[in-house]
């Protein structure tokens, strides 16, 4: 009897851990107020989308946000992407504040940046699919490389969170401006650009290479 009681009790919880687990990875894909979807509102905008503000003087901080906050002296904004529009493009200009580029699927995180990697004071993340990643570097001029840091995404929309610190109390309002000083972009090909008469600047040298920074 002590048998048969022990051997159904760890059925019972194997069961029960199965549903456990399974319940858990569903809820992403049945939440319809999942961290992308939510996100999916800053799609339009050529700047991050506010989510967390640090406080100043003259503004409180907001009483929640819908991303996790380490820290209250953090400023954070998000910019959503679909890459079926054209690569994702985020420029940021760095400065004295740290500033940090975190890019996320449904899954999470794929990768993130800091102003460490900037050159010459810039920052270029270009999200990509792997077809739109195979076609610049194709595009590439040998003599000169791009400094775009360019990142396959594992899906086709994600967004990208931008996250700048405030050392000091002084340096507040400078984190919050500086989240909206990013830009996001979609990036759109050659392809896409006008031709023949209709083409600006169709008599004027230079090279030719995918366009940057339309505005969504």
């Amino acid at each position: 009897m002590s048998l048969r009681f022990v051997y159904a009790t760890l059925i019972g919880l194997v069961l029960a851990g199965i549903v456990h687990i399974a319940a858990v990875l569903a809820i992403p894909a049945l939440s319809e107020a999942d961290a992308v979807s939510r996100a999916r509102t800053s799609e339009n905008l050529d700047h991050p989308q506010s989510i967390y503000t640090v406080a100043t003087g003259d503004d409180p901080s907001p009483p929640e946000a819908w991303l996790p906050i380490p820290d209250p002296a953090v400023a954070v904004g998000v910019c959503a992407y679909n890459l079926a529009d054209g690569p994702m493009r985020v420029s940021a200009r760095t400065g004295p504040l740290s500033l940090s580029l975190a890019a996320h699927a449904r899954r999470g995180a794929f990768y993130a940046v800091t102003d460490q990697a900037a050159v010459r004071g810039a920052l270029d993340l270009v999200i990509l699919t792997r077809a739109q990643y195979d076609e610049a570097l194709a595009d590439d001029d040998e003599n000169d490389p791009s400094r775009d840091v360019r990142i396959v995404a594992p899906d086709t929309r994600g967004f990208v969170v931008v996250r700048v610190i405030a050392g000091l109390p002084s340096q507040r309002p400078a984190a919050n401006a500086a989240v909206q000083a990013v830009s996001c972009t979609t990036d759109t090909s050659t392809d896409d650009a006008p031709t023949g008469k209709d083409a600006p600047g169709k008599d004027a040298p230079g090279k030719d290479g995918p366009g940057k920074g339309t505005g969504r």
